[in-house]
């Protein structure tokens, strides 16, 4: 006699995300797996004790994966002076006044979220925040986290002047006598990052189990953290997840990328080796290195083929950069390979994919094809002789779709500055997918929103969610909605080598989550208003909405 199931969902559709693209209307959980996908002939697992879901219509997806992003960076800033949700230069200072009154006792006012775009040309000045809090420093990541704005105070601890040098791996924005103007550009940051008291571990921990929670209710299951390592002076966040895995408290699936110091060679190669020995524990694995390639188009140290535009359309001597030598890069990620690294690029320029992808093909040819599935992140602009390269190596594009729209940091500081042609290679996700890449999607939260059904409407919408003015970003790189949702599912659970999930299929861990709707019953302009209402993971219920 077949054992009854401990979970049947059932009327509704089942989005099964596998090859076929599998429709289903009821689907069985025993244990922490699914025991069986199809009809009315699932109902037959029901027994006396089992928990019934009638879908009415509701939709049934695999438990979503995020291919990049930061949980416990994120988690923890949860906890501090958030600008997020707003571009307001005026309520950001309200905001900075407010957590400053409220937290007298902090050493230093931290915190992230403004938008590059509510300042002129992307810099805010240091006398901004002199004015709300002049007596200890300041420090807030700007949305992208690669910038920060600093007061005076936070400038005066670090010994920054006008005689400082800018660093070969960023730049310090400077008033017309070279006085720092309080706006750090990339490795600028680490300036007076390093002087900021770093979380303790307790508030790792605590950033990490706020983050999950957060992730859960948004019915993301298992993701990819892009960077484990000490980065601008704070400290490893790796300690938070093995804390979790072994108290039991992490239910989600986690692949952590150890960070590739830039700085440093090949010598670091046995440090990374013993790491991801040690770092294996429950639900959490660090099988991958993050190797950051360049920086961002907006101010202009993202690596590009051609020099950026200045304001009158004419061309510059910058053309952005490339952190780690790209020569070297190849027998890095050759090295990488051989040991069976996953590499986890951030490419933003379209050099900077080029020199990725070139040392993905060092790899591949000193080594022979490997499972290693290497990926990489970002994509914004992506040249047009490059995108069939990503098939030919079987390197996966990691799109962070969100980014894929007009708003003003796209059309005010990226656009102008890449010229007609250029803006016209931005975040290629159809031409990809025509090409036969394998994509994966991720968020990058908390420089944008971990939202997936909010990136998968852009993917397809190629526009903001809510947006009124028609405008679609580049519309022949519109994904259909079913590819969307697979890149969210079964691409990023490829992408953090999590086998066993991804799919809804018999015999798979039952990572699921009930929507509150169908998307594909109605118009692409409503995916967004969709809303998660349970999310499992290996058949236990880990998020319930009110």
């Amino acid at each position: 006699m077949t054992p009854h199931a401990d979970l049947v969902l059932t009327g509704g559709p089942v989005f099964t995300a596998d090859a076929a693209r599998t429709r289903a209307t009821a689907l069985a959980v025993t244990g922490e797996r699914i025991t069986a996908v199809g009809h009315d002939e699932v109902r037959e697992l029901i027994g006396p004790r089992t928990d019934v879901v009638d879908l009415e219509g509701r939709m049934v997806v695999p438990g979503f994966q995020d291919a990049h992003l930061h949980a416990v960076y994120g988690g923890t800033e949860l906890g501090e002076c958030d600008l997020s949700g707003t571009v307001g230069a005026e309520e950001y200072l309200r905001r900075i006044r407010a957590f400053a009154e409220a937290h007298p006792g902090r050493p230093w006012i931290t915190g992230s979220g403004w938008s590059m775009e509510s300042f002129a040309g992307g810099t805010p000045t240091r006398q901004l925040l002199d004015s709300v809090v002049p007596d200890r420093p300041v420090y807030l990541l700007n949305r992208d986290h690669h910038g920060a704005w600093a007061n005076t105070r936070a400038l005066e601890l670090a010994g920054l002047t006008r005689d400082t040098p800018d660093p070969a791996d960023g730049r310090i924005e400077r008033e017309a006598d070279g006085t720092p103007s309080g706006m750090l550009q990339e490795g600028a940051t680490g300036l007076v990052a390093r002087l900021v008291p770093p979380t303790t571990a307790a508030d790792r921990l605590a950033g990490l189990l706020r983050a999950q929670e957060l992730l859960h209710s948004l019915g993301i299951t298992g993701w990819q953290d892009a960077l484990l390592g000490v980065f601008n002076g704070q400290p490893d966040p790796t300690d938070a997840y093995l804390a979790a895995a072994g108290a039991g408290t992490l239910t989600a699936r986690v692949t952590g990328a150890l960070w590739w110091q830039r700085e440093r060679g090949a010598e670091q190669i046995p440090e990374l080796v013993a790491r991801r020995a040690g770092n294996t524990l429950g639900r959490f694995s660090t099988p991958a290195v993050k190797i950051m390639q360049d920086g961002i188009a907006e101010n202009f140290t993202a690596a590009m083929t051609a020099p950026y535009l200045d304001g009158c359309g004419c061309a510059t001597a910058n053309s952005g950069l490339s952190f780690v030598d790209p020569v070297a890069l190849r027998s890095y990620v050759t090295e990488l390979d051989a040991l069976d690294f996953q590499v986890h690029f951030h490419a933003l320029g379209d050099r900077a994919v080029r020199e990725a992808l070139d040392a993905v093909e060092a790899a591949r040819k000193a080594n022979g094809r490997r499972a290693t599935r290497h990926h990489l992140a970002h994509l914004q602009v992506v040249h047009p002789q490059d995108v069939p390269r990503f098939a030919a190596l079987g390197a996966i594009a990691n799109i962070q779709p969100l980014w894929a729209a007009h708003e003003p940091q796209m059309d005010e500081l990226t656009i102008p500055f890449l010229g007609p042609e250029r803006a016209g290679w931005q975040y290629p996700f159809g031409d990809l997918l025509r090409s036969g890449a394998t994509l994966a999607a991720g968020s990058d939260w908390p420089v944008s929103s971990p939202d997936p059904i909010a990136g998968i409407h852009v993917a397809v919408n190629r526009a903001e969610p809510g947006a009124t003015d028609g405008r679609v970003f580049l519309p022949e790189q519109r994904l259909d909605l079913a590819t969307a949702l697979a890149a969210y599912t079964a691409g990023s659970a490829h992408v953090n080598g999590q086998d066993e999930v991804g799919t809804l299929q018999a015999g798979r861990l039952a990572d699921l989550v009930l929507l509150d709707r169908d998307p594909f019953a109605g118009p692409a302009e409503e995916i967004a208003a969709t809303r998660v209402l349970r999310t499992w993971v290996g058949g236990r219920l880990v998020h319930r909405a009110d």
